[in-house]
């Protein structure tokens, strides 16, 4: 339209003869206006996108100032319901009101209960319960409130019980006493929502005044035989809340309405909950008719009830494979509703059951395959994640095929779902890992965030570790990606991965190229990075170290310092090699090739004292030694690493192991003690032996550490009691029984505080023989008392004290080490019959697979060629077992075992070594 009156203004102009200049002005004017309405038209387009509230900008003071219309003589219903609805916005807002301005509107507020207007009136129910009356208040609201209780109106009614229920749980529970006769009456009313709301102020009270609401049991119970669905729901949950204690009130509860069908879906499905709850508690003897009930609640014909009662089914503790099959036909059927919340609940059990049964899912694949395209996302995703868990290595191709469309299209947060489930199939299919590389590699190159891309980037690594075969491709792979990363962090990572694996493929010069485009081309981050994975190719390859040489030294005038300092460091170390010149006692292979010894913080303080006192003997890496606050502490920030890496993996993901939670790395730590230097290298180590229960005052329990001649014993020290802290904890031990071995030093724990763990060290010396026995043991320490709301006080002397512990038992499967042969028919054969000794004995078990397992405890050794895998229920078993006992002595056992009863197994003991005081020693073990 302004296009056409453009053209007529201009065209009348020329007909009336007007001048140029006219004619250039009309259209200067008229284009001036098609502007203006365009600038409108795009302002108003823009107001309708923007959300508008009518409480943007209010103002609290304002508000209050409002309020004083309540005290009006003629009350306007309209007015006051505007005002109320902005009170509670500003306390939805977090609007903190002074004591003062709540008084003065809770006042304000009652004198409008007397208004008969209905709405008025529900808004101030609302508005009572969220202002929190004080204690003096509050008996104003219970008077005000009780009128409504006794009222006509079921609405009212119903409205003041859960309002003053409410007010009454928050502020004062003692006044429960006064309105208990109107909660009891209105428990068996006629009306549903009075006796729903009644319930509902019975859940609340519960948690504050349990004595009273325990009272009402019997009108609870006449609610639940109620026909109102929303009746019935409460009053099951308030009769468990009042009966959850009695443990056997639950139970007989439960199994009185599994037999008799509730008319309410939703306390069905609490009902369903309830007995999964009671079968989890009942521990291996799972209660046959509760397991009856929740198969026969999948029949139900409320989908909701059908679907809880698969989920129970499904997440049983040891639920067996033959029980999930009417769960899983029950999701099959959900997968092809046309409700989205049925698909996606069925498809997100299934998801979870897939991690621990995969193969019971697989029925239901073809119908997953099915919701791959379906509109809701989320459940794409899950169908897709499921079938790679599921899915056969014959079907791997048509499943990526349909995943390369579907990537992208949906967003990062399900793309590293998918890629996380790619990992996992991975690793199940190790044979296709060059089509799942692929496609991971291909995903890599295209858009996303920082997350999706290190998912991928983590997957990949992890093939590489696992998948001796990917190496190859998995490095090319994060080359190419490294070209064109925008993110420090993974070209870092990536860099690390080269210089580790590159020096040993086959073909490591093609790697040079890529990392050193990165020093040319990225920032110093990531330069010194590359410095660092240059070098490791040069350390390793010999005929590489000079071409290395020459590009390192071109880093030698780098802008950064840390470049510059790297490079300076590496040409060094790298020209120094052929002439055999160390670095603290360390060749340069051992030292960047191999993990350092001792912890970065125990160098970094080592050097920090040598740099103090420095002496004429250079600094070496042997010289580093471990305090034991350093390793408790290192030991504390392993254990809280690896929970919260464990939770965010969850079930499904590969959970790292803990750098400082296995007892040998542990162990390896200890000998860099000052008090331990001496003890040499470590033999091997136990398992953790309780000396205490859990749960009592103080649990404790002992690790052994097993050297040449020494015995290390890591006693890890947990304070259970609040109001007590614990100093100089240490553990004696009465020798007398173990003659072979003698006390050389303690080393306390300093201080024990509650919830706080902490660690004491015995080093027993080993006299003569291999001692075994055992030995008593009593914590002693010195008690504070303190207080817990306060902490401790330093003026507090403190008293000794000791507790009784367990005894430490040292048996022969202390010396023997776990190590297994590949051959193990030819290392017996190669060791003779010269040293073998043969014993048999009657073993009280009520398996073999029971007395096979006590067996190789009492030992000490490890099985071969997969002899300990047997089934439950079988009568003959040969175990082939191999260890190397204290001195480095080869020692073999075949373990023959036969089921004579139900209760008895009999065992024959064949023990093979070069030494025949050895065999005896270890075939006499298991007596």
């Amino acid at each position: 339209v302004l296009d056409k009156c453009v053209w007529s203004g201009s065209a009348c102009m020329a007909m009336t003869g007007g001048s140029s200049d006219l004619t250039a002005q009309g259209a200067q004017w008229l284009q001036g206006a098609k502007e203006a309405v365009m600038q409108m038209t795009k302002g108003e387009k823009k107001d309708e996108d923007e959300s508008y509230s009518p409480f943007q900008s209010l103002q609290k003071a304002a508000v209050l100032q409002e309020c004083r219309c309540f005290n009006d003589r003629e009350i306007n219903p309209r007015k006051c319901i505007s005002i109320l609805t902005k009170i509670l916005w500003l306390l939805a807002q977090g609007e903190k009101l002074t004591a003062l301005e709540t008084t003065e509107i809770f006042f304000g507020v009652t004198k409008l209960l007397m208004h008969k207007d209905q709405q008025l009136r529900r808004l101030l129910y609302l508005v009572l319960k969220e202002l929190k009356p004080s204690p003096e208040e509050v008996i104003i609201v219970c008077a005000t409130l009780t009128k409504d209780m006794n009222s006509k109106v079921d609405l009212n009614r119903a409205n003041a019980l859960r309002v003053l229920g409410a007010i009454i749980a928050r502020t004062d529970p003692t006044m429960l006493a006064q309105i208990e006769r109107h909660l009891k009456q209105a428990l068996v009313d006629k009306n549903c929502f009075v006796a729903a709301s009644a319930l509902v102020s019975g859940i609340h009270l519960m948690h504050v005044n349990p004595e009273v609401v325990r009272r009402w049991v019997n009108e609870v119970q006449t609610a639940l035989a109620s026909d109102n669905p929303s009746v019935q729901y409460h009053a099951l949950a308030l009769l468990h809340q009042i009966k959850r204690q009695d443990r056997l009130a639950v139970s007989k509860v439960v199994a009185s309405l599994t037999r008799t069908p509730l008319k309410s879906p939703l306390a069905h499905c609490l009902l369903i909950r309830f007995a999964k709850a009671m079968m989890e508690d009942g521990g291996s003897e799972r209660d046959r008719a509760l397991f009856d009930f929740l198969e026969a609640s999948l029949r139900h014909r409320s989908d909701m009830v059908i679907y809880e009662a698969a989920t129970a089914i499904c997440s049983l503790t040891s639920v067996a494979q033959r029980e999930l099959s009417p769960s899983i036909t029950v999701l099959q059927l959900f997968l092809c509703s046309p409700k989205p919340a049925c698909r996606f609940s069925a498809v997100r059990t299934l998801n979870k059951i897939a991690m621990a049964h995969p193969m019971a899912v697989t029925p239901c694949n073809m119908d997953m395959e099915g919701l791959i395209n379906d509109s809701n996302r989320s459940i794409a995703t899950l169908a897709i994640t499921t079938l790679l868990k599921t899915g056969s290595e014959s079907g791997v191709e048509r499943l990526m095929k349909q995943i390369t469309s579907f990537m992208s299209e949906i967003a990062d947060d399900f793309k590293i779902v998918v890629v996380d489930a790619i990992r996992a199939m991975c690793l199940k299919f190790p044979q296709k890992h060059r089509l799942l590389m692929t496609f991971l590699a291909n995903v890599l190159r295209e858009e996303g965030g920082f997350q999706y891309k290190k998912a991928i980037v983590d997957t990949l690594l992890s093939i590489i570790a696992r998948v001796p075969e990917a190496k190859e491709a998995g490095l090319s792979h994060l080359c190419e990606f490294i070209e064109d990363c925008e993110f420090t962090l993974l070209s870092t990572q990536i860099l690390y991965l080269l210089g580790v694996e590159g020096p040993s493929t086959q073909e490591p010069s093609k790697y040079i190229r890529f990392i050193y485009n990165r020093v040319v081309l990225e920032n110093a981050t990531v330069r010194a990075s590359a410095v660092s994975a240059l070098a490791k190719f040069g350390i390793s390859i010999a005929y590489l170290r000079p071409s290395i040489t020459v590009l390192l030294q071109r880093c030698l005038y780098d802008n950064d310092d840390e470049v510059r300092d790297r490079a300076i460091f590496f040409v060094t170390l790298l020209t120094g090699i052929d002439s055999g010149a160390t670095l603290a006692g360390k060749s340069a292979q051992s030292l960047l090739l191999e993990p350092l010894p001792v912890p970065l913080a125990a160098l970094e303080a080592s050097c920090r004292e040598y740099l103090a006192a420095p002496t004429e003997r250079p600094l070496s890496i042997d010289d580093v030694t471990i305090d034991a606050e350093m390793l408790a502490k290192m030991q504390k920030e392993a254990t809280s690493k690896a929970a919260a890496a464990s939770e965010d993996a969850g079930p499904a993901a590969d959970a790292p192991a803990p750098a400082m939670a296995a007892p040998a790395e542990e162990a390896d730590l200890l000998s860099r003690m000052p008090e331990f230097v001496h003890v040499g290298a470590r033999f091997t180590s136990s398992k953790r032996v309780p000396l205490s229960e859990v749960g009592t005052e103080y649990e404790v329990v002992c690790t052994k550490h097993l050297y040449a001649s020494h015995l290390i014993l890591a006693f890890q020290l947990n304070n259970t009691l609040e109001d007590q802290l614990l100093s100089s904890v240490t553990v004696a031990l009465d020798l007398a029984a173990v003659p072979g071995l003698a006390l050389e030093t303690h080393v306390p724990c300093a201080s024990l505080p509650f919830g706080q763990p902490g660690t004491a060290y015995a080093c027993l010396r080993r006299l003569e023989g291999v001692p075994v026995g055992t030995i008593p043991c009593t914590l002693k320490f010195v008690v504070k008392d303190v207080d817990p709301a306060t902490g401790p006080t330093d003026d507090e002397p403190g008293y000794e004290d000791e507790y009784q512990l367990e005894e430490l038992e040292v048996c022969a499967a202390d010396f023997m080490k776990r190590v297994a042969v590949l051959d193990f028919r030819a290392a017996w054969e190669s060791v003779g019959n010269g040293c073998e000794v043969v014993e048999t004995f009657s073993l009280s078990y009520n398996s073999i697979r029971q007395a096979m397992e006590a067996v190789i405890d009492f030992l000490g050794m490890s099985p071969c060629e997969n002899s300990a895998a047997a089934p439950d229920d079988v009568t003959k078993l040969t175990v082939l077992l191999s260890g190397v006992f204290l001195g480095g002595m080869q020692v073999f056992a075949i373990v023959n075992l036969r089921a004579d009863s139900n209760r008895a197994v009999g065992m024959r003991l064949t023990v093979r070594s070069s030494d025949m005081t050895v065999s005896q020693f270890v075939a006499s073990s298991v007596a």
